[in-house]
């Protein structure tokens, strides 16, 4: 895994800066129609989404955690007063305190299958009933566009997807949430070109293809040979789902 205490300084501009945060801030906030309160936005990271959530919907109050130090730190920046330090699986507020609960690009950094269900758990306990939590899922897979640097890494070794739609989905459920919606939205200027996921091999994006190791050079050869060194491909294309927490005048799940 990246280490973000030194990914920070720089996080933004290597994934799609202002632009690719409106698109993240748009999509988010079609899921949470009419939504109002308290919001709480969970590994927040640098506030860069967050920051755009508070300003386009100025009737919720947005609060931001991150576990990261740096990150905090510029979260805070863009937030004064409304970021914590605090770990998504243990978090700092009482039940039901939160009308929406928002985790972007972290269900799919927690390797282990305990971590994931006390993360969701965890979205789902501060959310109050009739509230509603927004994740994305399935994230290695919006950077699939079906390019030649696709071709290339396509026998890289690889884990499961942790953050796989069905298993988000089946652990809201087990904890009270219902699904409620999806939605999507372009990485816009996150396509990769074959010079700059060479880097990414290098410093370690790849979690299975630690730098330095043989088989990491070996696919960032294969990566040289490919025309247009510096063109980006495509870009990503994110999912989003969306799950609401019953308020007592829903009726049971089925009936």
């Amino acid at each position: 895994m990246l280490d973000y205490e030194k990914e920070a300084g720089h996080y933004d501009t290597l994934r799609g800066g202002e632009a690719r945060a409106h698109e993240a801030a748009r999509a988010v906030l079609g899921l949470m129609a009419g939504t109002s309160g308290r919001l709480l936005d969970v590994a927040c990271g640098t506030g860069i989404v967050t920051r755009r959530i508070a300003a386009a919907r100025p009737g919720l109050r947005v609060t931001g955690v991150d576990l990261t130090p740096a990150m905090v730190r510029r979260a805070s920046a863009r937030l004064p007063g409304a970021v914590v330090r605090a770990d998504s699986r243990r978090l700092p507020f009482p039940d039901g305190t939160f009308d929406a609960v928002t985790s972007i690009w972290l269900l799919h950094l927690l390797d282990d299958p305990e971590d994931l269900r006390a993360a969701i758990a965890e979205c789902a306990r501060v959310l109050r009933p009739g509230g509603v939590y927004v994740t994305t899922v399935d994230k290695a897979a919006a950077h699939n566009v079906g390019s030649d640097i696709d071709t290339v890494l396509a026998a890289r070794p690889r884990r499961p997807a942790v953050d796989a739609a069905d298993t988000v989905t089946a652990h809201a459920v087990r904890v009270g949430l219902r699904p409620a919606g999806q939605g999507s939205f372009r990485g816009t200027g996150q396509g990769r070109s074959p010079r700059s996921t060479i880097a990414d091999l290098r410093r370690g994006w790849f979690t299975q293809l630690p730098p330095g190791e043989p088989r990491t050079e070996e696919f960032a050869a294969r990566l040289a040979a490919l025309p247009d060194q510096d063109r980006p491909r495509p870009d990503p294309r994110f999912s989003l789902r969306a799950f609401r927490r019953p308020g007592p005048t829903d009726a049971p799940a089925g009936g």
